[in-house]
């Protein structure tokens, strides 16, 4: 379990599914200038940034090249990470492909699994617990996710793909990502799904073995806050900040040493 000593007057900010790149470039540099401005307004009191999966709508590290765009939020994370706010990354299933760029660059810690975290604020006994993680893969069904998930994180895999001129990879992968987010494909996914949620459902079963007082996931676009059986824990899916909804859009969660709030970026 990792460790966070949270200051006096300091903040943990939680945030996923920027998506940036979808739809549209007009409309993700849109986007990607209204979460800078939130990454300003958050700096003032922030000590750790978490960014938990799909930060971008495709992204590949190649040897020797990125994908194009997104700089403005590339430059903020480096100002954030130069005056001293820890940022960490989860990878989602949209940016799997994150390496080792952002942690060299940027100072950056990238996870790939999910993590937990004891976090001790200044002048509170027990230490919340955190379990963090984007949500892709986990818990009961989606196997055909799963299969595909262990295809696009093989190595083999990966180096395959990396041969591929960039014109042809990066067209590939938008290609591949449009063609999932059709409406109808949206409207059915964007349903709460009761007993059959399945981050709910993996939660319990964490649960079941060890107790944390906050799940805490991105991956299925719905702002929820859910208890987690009867042992006090919750469960918080951050929403996500692509489809311009205001019941799930420009959300993001942020614990101040005593509470976890669920507060919107809307008007950012």
């Amino acid at each position: 379990m990792i460790s966070i000593q949270l200051q006096s007057n300091k903040k943990i900010y939680f945030a996923s599914d920027f998506h940036l790149g979808y739809p549209t470039p007009e409309e993700s540099l849109a986007r990607e200038k209204k979460i800078v401005r939130w990454l300003d307004q958050i700096s003032v009191d922030a000590q750790v940034i978490f960014l938990v999966g799909d930060i971008f709508d495709f992204w590949f590290e190649y040897k020797n090249a990125i994908p194009k765009g997104f700089i403005r939020l590339q430059g903020k994370l480096a100002e954030l990470s130069d005056k001293g706010i820890e940022l960490i990354l989860f990878t989602g299933n949209h940016d799997i492909w994150i390496f080792d760029y952002f942690t060299k660059e940027m100072g950056i810690k990238v996870y790939r699994d999910p993590k937990q975290y004891s976090i001790q604020a200044s002048g509170q006994t027990n230490p919340m617990k955190l379990y963090i993680a984007h949500g892709d893969g986990l818990g009961p069904g989606d196997n055909g996710y799963k299969v595909l998930k262990r295809v696009f994180e093989n190595k083999v895999c990966q180096w395959a793909f990396s041969w591929l001129h960039p014109h042809v990879g990066i067209s590939l992968a938008h290609w591949w990502s449009g063609s999932r987010k059709d409406p109808e494909r949206i409207n059915r996914e964007l349903v709460f799904k009761g007993k059959d949620e399945w981050l709910l459902n993996h939660a319990l079963e964490v649960e079941q073995t060890q107790h944390f007082d906050y799940y805490i996931f991105g991956h299925r676009h719905l702002l929820l806050d859910l208890a987690v059986g009867e042992t006090g824990a919750r469960y918080i899916n951050l929403g996500e900040w692509c489809y311009d909804s205001a019941e799930t859009s420009y959300h993001y969660a942020v614990w101040d040493g005593t509470s976890m709030l669920i507060e919107s970026a809307l008007e950012v």
